[in-house]
C-alpha cells in the first residue's frame, strides 16, 4: 500500500448524520436519562476519593488545606467535564474520547485514545474491586486474606501474594448483571448512590458537630516530634504541599467520563448529557470539599488514618455508631464506583469493533438484552483476573495515564472543531442515519503556500467563517501550543527549586516559553470560527481547553517511571493489534477519492 493510501486511512475522519435530537437509531437501548446518567457519573466517582483519599493527602501532603486540594482539583476536572459535555452533545454515540477523537483527528489516534480508554476502564475497575475486598477483609480481621493465603499463594514480585477469589468474583457478577439487565442493574446503581450520598451527608453533620477549628491552627511546639506536623496551621506542608494534594485529589475525580460512553443509551442525549457530566461534578466537589472540612475540623491532620480515616475518626471521639454507620457507607460507596468503573467497558469496545479496529465479535449486540453480551463478559473476566491476580498499588499505578491523555485528546478535538471549516456534505452519499469518513489529505493541488500560511497566521484577510487555510493553521498552531506546554511543563518539573530561588535563567526559560504559549493562543483566538448552534459548548475558547491541555500535560510529568513502562507495554500490544487487523478491517473501505473528499461502501 503506499504511502498516501496509509495517510487517508490513519487520517480520515467520521462524520456523523443524527436526527434533530441527537438519535440514530442504535442497537443500543435508549432507557436512560438526566438522573439515571448523574447517578452513575457520582457513583463512578464518589468511593475511594471520600473514605481512603481525604485522610491520606491531609496526614502526608496538604494537612488542612486538603479542603483548597480538592477544590484546585475539581476545578482542574470541570475544565475537562465541560469539553467533554460539549462532545458529548455534540456527538451522542457510544464511546467517549474515542468517537471524538475519531470525529475531529482521525482513525489512528482514534484507536489510540480508544486503547488507552480500554486500559483505564479495566484497571480502574480491577482496583476498585480489590480495594472492595481489601475493605471488607479489614473488617473481618483479614480472615479472607489469611484463607487465600492458604488455597491460592503466589510467590512472583510483581503480583499479589495470592489469588484474590474474592475481588475476581465481584467482578465477574457485576459484569453479568450489565450484561444481562441494563435497566435493573441501573436502578441498583441508583440506589446505591443515593444512599452513598445521604451517609456523606450524615458524615458531615456528625463531623461539624465535633468539629474544632483549633485542629485548623496547631502549634508544631506543642506537638511530640514522633509526628510530621510540618510548619502547623492551616498550610503545614507549604503551597507546594497544598498543590501536591491536588495532583493526587484530581485522581478522585476520574469516572465522571463515563457518562459519555452512553450516548446511544440515552433519551434526549443532545440535553441530557451535558446536564448530567456537570451536575455529577457538583455533587462529587461537594462531598469531597464537605468530609475533608470536617474530617481535619474533628481529628488532627498529623493522626489521621490514611487507609480508613473516617471510621478511625469516630472511632476516636467515641461515636461508635457512626463509626459502623460510615464502615457499611464504604461498603456501598465502593460497590457504586466498581458500577461506575464497570459500566463503560464494553461500550468502548462496542464502539471500536463496531468500526472494525478490534475484533468485531466484541460488538454484537443481544436482540434480547440490547447489550453487548460478550464485549461485557470479555470485559468482566479481564477486570476480575487483573483484581485477583495484582495487589492495589501495582493497579493504581496504571490508573490515570490512559485518563489523563483522553482528557488532553478531547481538549484539542474541542479547538480544532471549534476553528474548523464546515464539511463538504454535497460530495458525500446522502443515506441518512449513517456515518461516514472523511480523509483530510489534501489533493496536490490544494496544498497550501508559504504565504499563504502566513497571510492566514495573522487573518490578514479578517476572514469571518473558517476556510481550508484557517484550519490548516489551527491545527499546526494547536500542534504548537501542544509542545510548547511541554516545553513548560517539563522546564516547571525539572527546575523546581531554581524557580523558587529566583535564577535569572530559570525564570528567563519559563518566561519565554510561557510568552511563546500566549502568542499561539492569541493567533489561535484571530481565526474565524464556526457559526452553528449548538446543544452546548464551552465558553472562553480557545483559553479554557489550554489551560486544561497544560495541566493534564504536567500531571501526567509527576507519574513514576515504571507506570510509563507498563503504558509502553500495553501500547505495543495494542499498536500490534492495529497493524495486524484494525488498520485492514475498519469498518468502511476507500473505493474512490474525489475532489479531495474520500467516499465510502460498507463492508463486513
Amino acid at each position: 500500500m503506499s504511502a498516501p493510501s496509509c495517510w487517508k486511512i490513519l487520517t480520515r475522519k467520521k462524520i456523523l448524520s443524527l436526527d434533530s435530537d441527537g438519535s440514530d437509531n442504535g442497537k443500543l437501548g435508549r432507557i436512560l436519562n438526566t438522573f439515571d446518567l448523574t447517578a452513575l457519573g457520582v457513583g463512578a466517582t464518589l468511593g475511594v476519593g471520600v473514605y481512603v483519599l481525604a485522610g491520606h493527602v491531609s496526614k502526608d501532603q496538604a494537612g488542612p488545606s486538603v479542603v483548597l486540594s480538592f477544590l484546585i482539583a475539581a476545578a482542574a476536572s470541570f475544565l475537562a467535564g465541560l469539553c467533554y459535555a460539549e462532545f458529548g452533545a455534540r456527538v451522542p454515540k457510544s464511546g467517549s474520547a474515542y468517537i471524538y477523537s475519531y470525529v475531529c483527528i482521525g482513525e489512528f489516534m482514534a484507536f489510540i485514545i480508544g486503547w488507552n480508554l480500554m486500559l483505564e476502564y479495566i484497571i480502574g475497575s480491577a482496583s476498585v474491586s480489590r480495594g472492595l475486598s481489601l475493605y471488607i477483609d479489614t473488617l473481618a480481621n483479614d480472615t479472607m486474606k489469611i484463607r487465600f493465603r492458604e488455597i491460592a499463594p503466589m510467590e512472583w514480585d510483581f503480583m499479589s501474594s495470592y489469588f484474590d477469589f474474592f475481588g475476581f468474583s465481584v467482578a465477574i457478577l457485576l459484569g453479568v448483571a450489565l450484561a444481562f439487565g441494563l435497566k435493573k442493574s441501573t436502578m441498583v446503581n441508583n440506589f446505591f448512590t443515593v444512599l452513598n450520598i445521604g451517609i456523606v451527608l450524615f458524615v458531615i453533620i456528625a463531623g461539624a458537630i465535633n468539629a474544632d477549628i483549633s485542629n485548623w491552627h496547631i502549634n508544631p511546639a506543642n506537638v511530640s516530634s514522633i509526628y510530621n506536623v510540618g510548619e502547623g496551621g492551616f498550610f503545614p506542608f507549604g503551597f507546594e504541599g497544598t498543590l501536591r494534594g491536588a495532583a493526587t485529589c484530581f485522581f478522585g475525580f476520574v469516572g465522571f467520563d463515563c457518562i459519555a460512553t452512553t450516548g446511544e443509551e440515552v433519551r434526549n442525549p443532545r440535553k441530557a448529557i451535558p446536564r448530567a457530566i456537570l451536575l455529577s461534578l457538583c455533587t462529587i466537589f461537594l462531598a469531597y470539599f464537605g468530609v475533608s472540612t470536617v474530617l481535619t475540623l474533628m481529628w488532627p491532620y498529623y493522626k489521621q488514618d490514611v487507609n480508613a480515616p473516617l471510621p478511625f475518626v469516630f472511632n476516636e471521639i467515641g461515636w461508635t455508631f457512626a463509626k459502623w454507620t460510615v464502615a457499611i457507607g464504604g461498603i456501598i460507596g465502593l460497590v457504586a464506583s466498581l458500577f461506575g468503573a464497570m459500566f463503560p467497558q464494553p461500550r468502548i469496545i462496542y464502539a471500536m469493533a463496531q468500526d472494525g479496529l478490534v475484533f468485531r465479535a466484541l460488538g454484537d449486540v443481544s436482540h434480547r438484552f440490547k447489550t453487548p453480551v460478550f464485549g461485557t463478559l470479555c470485559a468482566a473476566l479481564l477486570t476480575g483476573t487483573m483484581a485477583g491476580l495484582f495487589d492495589l498499588k501495582a493497579l493504581v499505578n496504571m490508573l490515570s495515564i490512559g485518563t489523563l491523555m483522553a482528557y488532553t485528546v478531547v481538549a484539542i478535538s474541542i479547538l480544532i472543531l471549534r476553528f474548523s471549516e464546515a464539511p463538504k456534505t454535497d460530495s458525500i452519499p446522502s443515506t441518512s442515519k449513517q456515518a461516514f469518513e472523511s480523509s483530510n489529505l489534501l489533493k496536490s493541488g490544494d496544498r497550501m503556500t508559504g504565504s499563504a500560511f502566513m497571510k492566514q497566521l495573522f487573518n490578514v484577510s479578517c476572514l469571518r467563517i473558517p476556510s481550508h487555510a484557517s484550519t490548516s493553521v489551527v491545527g499546526v498552531l494547536v500542534t504548537l501550543y501542544c509542545v510548547v506546554a511541554l516545553a513548560l511543563s517539563l522546564t516547571i518539573f525539572y527546575a523546581k527549586q531554581p524557580l523558587y530561588d529566583l535564577e535569572p535563567w530559570a525564570l528567563t526559560l519559563a518566561g519565554i516559553l510561557l510568552g511563546l504559549l500566549l502568542l499561539v493562543l492569541l493567533l489561535i483566538s484571530i481565526q474565524p470560527r464556526e457559526t452553528a448552534e449548538a446543544p452546548f459548548k464551552v465558553p472562553f475558547v480557545p483559553l479554557l481547553p489550554a489551560i486544561s491541555i497544560f495541566v493534564n500535560i504536567y500531571l501526567m510529568l509527576m507519574l513514576d517511571v515504571y507506570t510509563w513502562i507498563r503504558f509502553g507495554i500495553w501500547m505495543a500490544i495494542g499498536l500490534a493489534l492495529y497493524a495486524l487487523y484494525g488498520f485492514r478491517n475498519s469498518y468502511h473501505e476507500v473505493y474512490s477519492s474525489q475532489s479531495g473528499w474520500t467516499k465510502l461502501k460498507y463492508v463486513r
